[in-house]
Parts: structure tokens; sequence; C-alpha cells
């Protein structure tokens, strides 16, 4: 059952014939007209980089001469953080701010920044300042070619070999691998979409990186542009080596959406079929003489095992099934978790207020 929503002050009442708003969301009292780009930000403690940001966010978007609109999405900062946005919302009409209740992750925050999104475009990117706001006109001018993704591609990265950019490299081809989409860095959060691709999709988990693959798998048109990235000024990362598992758990949940969505039972039956070659070896050992008798000659020279090997091999087997069951239950639990869209529902129960 979704909370109750904040208590609206009369002026925040909607008018006669609009919307309702979304439980727990402030609604905006100054009509504008519809951005044409919509840029998420989404920040965790990051109180010394935004006002940077920010300006070269206006500056690359005042180039454009269009209609924009900047959504800052605090994922519950400790910092200065959510002091500083509001700051630029009283100065700025082009910006909207999105606070969580608790910390949600960087995926949660991009997927309130979709719903709350207006424009046309949705562009992404950081709020740490190693993404460069200065992509955005080329990145947008490469979509509207007729692409409906395009995303950033680092290729020269500015972050350490042995902890962040091998494991990238190696995740990278794994997930181009995987999902049979050759996206050089599906970690790059500068990307550009267009927004009924996005607001289509239901994300959680570390599931953000995959919308390309995603999207891909539903017919969209995915293309990718080398960035600049820049080396981090402030703070530190707030990523480790520690994703890494749920990124590749997140992989197989995607691989199972995005290519068995509509057949599931070829998905685990293309698996079972290397546990029937398995099961079949076993039994081929079973029908082997545990205990030869030495004046019998077949001409096959017996596998022997003694109680203790025997008992090793039969825990072994057990435990492998018992592995591959769990597995495969919690890959069709995605499956049904995703065709639920219960994760789209409770994306706006997260927030506490959106400021404008």
């Amino acid at each position: 059952m979704p909370p109750p929503s904040d208590p609206a002050d009369p002026a925040d009442t909607p008018a006669a014939g609009a919307a309702p708003a979304a439980p727990g969301v402030a609604v905006d009292r100054h009509r504008r007209p519809r951005p044409r780009i919509s840029v998420i930000v989404p920040v965790y403690n990051e109180e010394e980089s935004i006002a940077h940001l920010h300006g070269e966010i206006t500056a690359a978007l005042g180039s454009m001469a269009v209609p924009y609109e900047v959504i800052y999405v605090d994922d519950c900062s400790v910092d200065r953080s959510l002091g500083v946005m509001l700051e630029l919302r009283r100065n700025d009409p082009h910006v909207r701010v999105v606070k969580f209740r608790r910390n949600y992750g960087q995926t949660a925050a991009l997927s309130a920044g979709f719903d709350q999104a207006l424009g046309e475009l949705v562009v992404t990117l950081d709020g740490d300042l190693q993404n460069d706001p200065a992509d955005i006109p080329a990145m947008v001018a490469t979509l509207e070619q007729g692409f409906d993704i395009v995303a950033g591609w680092r290729r020269r990265r500015e972050d350490g070999f042995l902890l962040r950019r091998l494991p990238s490299r190696l995740a990278n081809r794994l997930i181009a691998w995987v999902t049979e989409v050759p996206i050089h860095d599906t970690g790059c959060t500068l990307k550009v979409f267009r927004a009924e691709l996005v607001k289509s999709m239901s994300i959680y988990a570390e599931q953000h990186r995959f919308l390309p693959a995603m999207s891909a798998g539903s017919g969209a048109r995915v293309t990718e542009m080398v960035v600049n990235h820049r080396p981090r000024r402030y703070g530190s990362s707030k990523y480790g080596l520690g994703r890494a598992t749920r990124v590749l758990l997140d992989l197989f949940a995607i691989k199972l959406i995005v290519h068995f969505s509509q057949r599931p039972l070829h998905y685990f039956g293309l698996v079972s079929l290397i546990f029937l070659a398995a099961g079949s070896f076993f039994a081929a050992l079973g029908l082997v003489s545990l205990n030869p008798d030495p004046a019998v000659h077949t001409g096959i020279e017996p596998i022997a095992f003694n109680d203790w090997e025997l008992m090793v091999v039969s825990t072994v087997a057990l435990v492998f099934v018992l592995i591959v069951f769990f597995a495969l239950l919690g890959l069709l639990g995605e499956l049904a978790v995703k065709a639920s869209g219960m994760h789209r529902r409770g994306t706006l129960s997260r927030i506490l207020n959106e400021l404008h």
C-alpha cells in the first residue's frame, strides 16, 4: 500500500481537469513550456561538484537554443548536496530537485528522473564532473540522425587501471558477448535517449547500465559515440569492486528478459541440456562396477571408488543440482517481477518530495 502523500498547500492543488499528483510529489504551481531536453543527474554526496557541473550544463544546453530542464535526484546525501541543489533551483527556473527518503542507488535515482522528465529527449550524466556536458550537443545531433539511444564511450578513461579500467573492460566485453549488443562502455552514465523509450521500461538493482541492451532487444536503434572523460576533482568514487557481483547477476537476468521473455521455456530448455549431459555422465559412472572382480576381465579398466570418494562425488552432484535449481528459480522470479511492473509502480513511493 503506497504511503500517504504529503499535505498539499492550497497553492499546490491542481486545477480542475488536471491529472492528479503522484503520491508524495508536490505539484508544480508554475506553468512552463514543455522542454525539448531533460537532463537527469543522480547525486550522492557531491556538494563540491554540483555548482560547477550546473554551470557547464547551462553553457552546453544554452548553446543549443532549445527549452530544457535539469533534474537533480538527491539519493539521500549526507553532506550539503541538497542545500546546493535547492539554491540552484531558487536561482534557475530550469532546475527541478527530487529527494529520496533514503539511499536507493543510482538505478533508482535514474528511474525516478525518467518518471519526472518532461522532455522529448532524456540525457543522463553523473554528478561528479567526470562526464563532460560539452558532449551533449553532439550526442543529441547524432541521435537525431535516426537513432533512439546514443551511449557515451569513455575511450580514454581517467581512472585507475587495476581497480577501475581493467574490471570495466572485462565486464564490458562479457556484457557485449552475452547481450549481443556491441557497446564498448556500458558503465558510462552519459547517454541520450528518446523519452518514450525509457519511460516504458522499469529498471532496478544495477540495471541502468543495461538500458541499451534492453532497448535493442525491443528493436531500438542504438549507437555509441566517443566522449570526453575527466579525472575526479572532488571526493572519491562511490562504487567499487563490490558491485561486480550484482552486475553479473543482473546480466543473466537481462539476458533472460531481453532474449527469452516471450519464450522462457527455450531459456530453461537450453540450460537443462547442459545438466542432461552432466546427469548422463554420472549415470555412466554408476554403470561401472565400483567393486570390480579382478577375476573378470572385460577389456575396460573400471573406475573404482572407495566409500569416501563415492560420498564426495554424490554430494558434489547434489550440491551442483541445487545451485542450478535455485539459480533458475531466481531467473524465473526476475521474469515474473519484470512482467508485473511492480518496480515501476513503486518508484514514486520512494520520493519524499519534488521541488520546483
